[in-house]
């Protein structure tokens, strides 16, 4: 049996097969290194927030802004993993911090996080007391993300913590 390859000739199905077996073993391969690099790879409890300008206080926060945050609290490791997405706010954000106070108050920084890029990302770990991270994963509405950038340099967007809904 062949198969008709246009002005390049003809080429047998073994053949056929095998460059499509290696073409899908290549894409696995990339699939798997995409997965392995990927932050889903945190381990640990899982909290997350919704950020808007919104809930900034005292606000305003930026009245488009909006955002997502994960975050994986690793006791064990003694490290606060983090995924950071924003959108609809001047970039690249000056700053980010997990504060510590309910919703409608202002905090202190308990946790400096890396600010969002110019795409609005940010993502990693950073080491953390671990009473600190029994508190937060006790009480996460004690505790929220606030982003920062040149424009609302007090906040632009905001979010409670709260457990991941499964």
């Amino acid at each position: 049996m062949t198969a008709r390859l246009g002005r390049y000739g003809e080429a047998t199905m073994t053949k056929l097969m095998i460059i499509a077996g290696t073409a899908l073993t290549g894409a696995i391969g990339l699939t798997g290194t995409a997965l392995a690099d990927h932050p889903y790879a945190f381990t640990g409890t899982m909290l997350e927030t919704t950020l808007s300008g919104a809930a900034e206080v005292p606000g305003p926060g930026d009245p488009d802004g909006s955002g997502i945050t994960k975050l994986w609290l690793n006791h064990g490791q003694s490290e606060i993993c983090y995924e950071i997405m924003v959108t609809d706010i001047a970039l690249p954000a000056t700053g980010a911090h997990i504060h510590e106070a309910p919703a409608g108050s202002s905090g202190g920084v308990v946790v400096g996080l890396a600010a969002p890029n110019a795409d609005g990302a940010s993502m990693g770990c950073t080491m953390v007391d671990q009473a600190l991270i029994k508190e937060i994963r006790k009480n996460p509405a004690d505790y929220y993300i606030n982003i920062h950038n040149a424009d609302y340099p007090a906040g632009a967007v905001r979010g409670q913590l709260r457990k991941k809904n499964r």
